[in-house]
């Protein structure tokens, strides 16, 4: 397996910060328009969503950078 240059880490480092941003979004958008207990129960299973992702792309970003 080979190491990747450093350019490619450099755009991978910016792809996860795009998916960090449509991650964010996504999360914003499933709750936009929702009210009361609607609200509640989706904005709890949005945010549980938004941190696995988060999570995940942080740990793919810890990888890139460990090298």
């Amino acid at each position: 397996m080979t190491t990747p240059t450093q350019a490619q880490v450099n755009r991978r480092l910016a792809e996860l910060d795009l998916l960090a941003q449509e991650a964010w979004l996504d999360y914003r958008e499933s709750v936009r328009e929702l009210r009361g207990r609607e609200y509640e129960d989706e904005e709890d299973r949005s945010w549980l969503r938004l941190q696995e992702r988060l999570r995940e792309l942080d740990g793919e970003r810890r990888l890139l950078v460990a090298g």
